[in-house]
């Protein structure tokens, strides 16, 4: 992998990763931009002891723009974009509108391809382990600034989701906090360790789900399951056999083999509807171990954190969408149409020849 930073005309960071050790990456954003200015504030809730981001100026972000005028696309003759070159293997660049700046964090595009049309699913194993390679070396370098407590890399796909950009792309958010979802592993872990004298939650979970009847795949470093308790119709986990707790923590046989397990996993989720239904819609998420101290989950280290990855996909039977209504909204109680042990045997059934 080949890594060269640039900056864009309005000061942006972008970084290229390619496959290539002798690309030359010299293009120069040609656009006349002005200095971005965010407003995005962190407020805590008293009441529930969580954070919101206040981000007024992205009511103004790009929004379902056609495809000759996509922002993600390389620049083409006079057809300018993010990325300033005329292609490009994966990009990472700073948002334009972020959620988290300055202070407050940090948030970045990471552009999968150069090919608009395309999908994860459909890259090259070459090309999604260029896209883990990237990942893992923005969990890095976003995870020393002074800003910067937990690192969250995720895919957003589809317009159901809410995604404004049709280009196959991801964000990373840098949050100058530990995230809630987080602080309630912990918690659990906390819990769990002092309650079995040392014991991992994370592995016993992980040891219970291969023994159980919901795995959907496996590999010899890799394991994906639907959980016992899944939140969403279609929502798969796939941890590393060896618990690590960051994308920095995997060696290189979990990294060889993570883009054969996790393409596998995509062509199968977009098989879950039948022949003629559209790509199924997804969030992928990561989840890592905060970098920040961890003082306040009585005994836990980052090490007792498991790296692993959440996919689901927000629609429930062919053509009807899971909506978190009020339970979900108003209470964060989920109600789950689809038994988990079905939804792993639907996803073993569609597995791809």
């Amino acid at each position: 992998m080949k890594k060269t930073s640039t900056r864009l005309a309005d000061g942006r960071e972008l970084i290229y990763y390619d496959l290539a050790d002798d690309t030359v990456r010299d293009a120069a954003d040609r656009r006349p931009l002005d200095a971005t200015v965010t407003t995005s504030e962190i407020r805590r809730d008293a009441l529930l002891g969580d954070s919101v981001a206040i981000a007024s100026h992205r009511q103004g972000r790009t929004y379902h723009p056609p495809a000759d005028e996509c922002p993600l696309c390389p620049s083409e003759g006079d057809r300018l974009s993010e990325i300033p070159d005329s292609s490009y293997d994966v990009v990472v660049f700073e948002n334009r509108f972020p959620s988290l700046a300055g202070d407050s964090g940090r948030c970045e595009v990471v552009c999968f391809t150069s090919d608009h049309h395309a999908s994860f699913a459909g890259l090259s194993e070459r090309q999604a382990r260029l896209v883990l390679d990237a990942w893992t070396d923005r969990t890095s370098e976003l995870s020393h600034l002074p800003s910067v407590e937990q690192v969250f890399c995720f895919e957003n796909r589809g317009a159901e989701i809410g995604v404004t950009l049709q280009h196959p792309h991801g964000q990373i958010y840098a949050y100058p906090f530990t995230t809630p979802r987080t602080a309630l592993m912990l918690r659990q872990v906390a819990a769990h360790k002092e309650a079995t004298g040392g014991e991992n939650l994370f592995d016993a979970v992980l040891e219970r789900e291969q023994a159980g009847e919901r795995i959907v795949l496996e590999g010899e470093h890799w394991v994906a399951f639907v959980p016992y308790a899944a939140h969403w119709p279609y929502e798969v986990h796939l941890y590393p056999r060896r618990r690590v707790p960051d994308l920095l923590g995997l060696d290189e046989a979990a990294r060889t083999e993570f883009p054969q397990v996790y393409l596998e996993l995509l062509k199968r989720f977009d098989r879950i509807f039948g022949e003629g239904e559209p790509p199924t819609p997804y969030i992928a998420a990561w989840h890592q171990a905060p970098f920040g101290a961890l003082e306040e989950f009585d005994g836990v280290t980052r090490d007792d954190f498991a790296l692993h990855l959440e996919l689901f996909t927000i629609r429930r039977t062919s053509g009807k969408l899971k909506f978190l209504a009020g339970s979900e909204s108003g209470m964060n109680v989920f109600i789950n149409d689809v038994p988990p042990e079905r939804a792993a045997e639907r996803l073993r059934e569609v597995a791809s020849s």
